[in-house]
């Protein structure tokens, strides 16, 4: 449950890691994440949590291929990211907190194209396009272009361009800031049927009641190191409170380490 522990906590499975970090360090001006050991399991929705600055979207740019580490190591699925970049890009997906978009063009246009980047079979990127598209109640929307989208329909349009090349491993870095209930709902849903049907969701959040009715692992970091990690029922009695709401559990968790630093 600690970062001291085996990275191998969890369920076993025949099937590699969905992610094993070991040793990942990256020193800007200062240690942004230092000496991460963390492993997620195939098939399962795990929240990394943390304060602001406490390294979450600096090791998940790490993961995703978009910021080289200072050292350590990164593996998907058995693969060495950092020696098979493409390999190991092509089954995950990352999403920003920001939606990237090309404004002009419309929803099934920007599918088609982050298809082709994957080399998807555009029979199977249309029949994959549609069916998102109707998920997430943008399918009377295809023909509009992205431009004129509110920022909910772009987390939306993004969060499709994410799924189109059905990946293993997806990241997703703050997806619900911003968006109003209805449009929360619909994401919420699409990842947890997303994970039944064994994809591995990795989500970061400040909204602690998402991660606590989501997540099937909790991982907590403070100063890019992985300081609690287990399921919430865990979580509580590494806190000493078996009956508090992982917001208190965190702010615990989270306090103590920084009277220790």
């Amino acid at each position: 449950m600690t970062s001291r522990e085996t990275p191998d906590a969890g369920a076993p499975s025949a099937e590699p890691l969905a992610l094993r970090l070991t040793g990942l360090t990256k020193v800007f001006n200062k240690t942004a994440v230092d000496h991460l050991d963390l492993c997620v399991q195939p098939g399962e929705f795990y929240a990394l949590l943390g304060p602001n600055g406490a390294g979450k979207t600096t090791t998940l740019r790490m993961v995703g291929g978009l910021l080289p580490p200072t050292s350590g190591s990164i593996e998907i699925f058995g693969i060495d990211a950092l020696r098979k970049p493409l390999e190991a890009k092509g089954i995950t997906a990352w999403l920003p907190d920001e939606p990237m978009l090309y404004d002009k063009l419309d929803p099934l246009e920007y599918l088609e194209f982050v298809a082709g980047l994957w080399n998807v079979d555009p029979r199977r990127a249309e029949a994959n396009a549609e069916e998102l598209l109707n998920v997430l109640g943008l399918w009377e929307h295809r023909f509009e272009r992205c431009e004129g989208f509110s920022r909910g329909m772009k987390q939306k349009v993004a969060l499709a361009g994410a799924l189109i090349h059905e990946p293993k491993l997806l990241m997703l870095d703050e997806p619900l800031t911003g968006l109003d209930a209805a449009i929360a709902r619909q994401v919420k849903e699409l990842l947890t049927r997303r994970v039944k049907a064994g994809a591995t969701i990795i989500l970061t959040t400040h909204i602690l009641e998402v991660a606590e009715r989501l997540a099937s692992r909790i991982g907590i970091i403070a100063h890019g190191r992985l300081i609690a990690q287990g399921t919430l029922e865990e979580l509580r009695r590494h806190a000493g409170s078996m009956h508090s709401s992982l917001e208190d559990v965190f702010l615990d968790l989270t306090g103590a380490t920084e009277k220790a630093a």
